[in-house]
């Protein structure tokens, strides 16, 4: 399948990665200006900046963060994408074994709850998601920019039970 890149008038993501030169001194490795990608559902684009294949990450692994195959999150390790929810657009409800750090870059996104509770979180915000079966919504005529930071983390055990993922990809695939 061909990537989608898509302009609706934000930037491209500017990414800097370090690293260290033979003698153990700080360096830029790389420099990229990026675009995001339109995700098939069609109701957002992303990027993913970077990922580990462990927690805590191994800062001597080469490999570029960009490289390595991801899901929405990475069995085992962490991942940093930008997210740009599309205007009147909304994910589906799902779950994911990570802690997620939601960081509105721009604009606003509703967080919806498995129980029907809602709060808005605007730009500047920050969201500590948990585990919990959520999804998100931009109710506005804007485009709603989120950095996203998903750490795994195991499942959250209520009443001795691991409660069990339910990830976008299988929502939509009808699983």
């Amino acid at each position: 399948m061909t990537s989608r890149v898509y302009d609706f008038g934000l930037p491209p993501v500017q990414r800097v990665v370090t690293g260290h030169d033979s003698d153990g001194r700080a360096i830029f490795k790389s420099e990229d200006v990026t675009p995001l990608e339109l995700i098939p559902t069609g109701d957002a684009a992303m990027l993913t900046i970077w990922s580990t294949a462990t927690v805590p990450a191994d800062n001597n692994d080469e490999t570029d963060g960009r490289d390595r195959e991801t899901g929405l999150t990475l069995n085992g390790g962490s991942v940093i994408r930008i997210c740009d929810m599309l205007p009147h657009q909304e994910s589906p409800m799902h779950r994911t074994n990570s802690i997620d750090y939601g960081i509105v870059m721009k604009g606003e996104v509703e967080l919806e709850l498995e129980n029907g509770v809602k709060k808005t979180i605007r730009e500047g915000g920050v969201i500590v998601q948990r585990g919990t079966v959520h999804l998100w919504r931009n109710t506005t005529d804007e485009i709603c920019r989120i950095a996203f930071i998903l750490i795994e983390a195991p499942a959250y055990v209520h009443n001795g039970t691991a409660l069990s993922e339910n990830k976008p990809e299988d929502v939509t695939a009808g699983h």
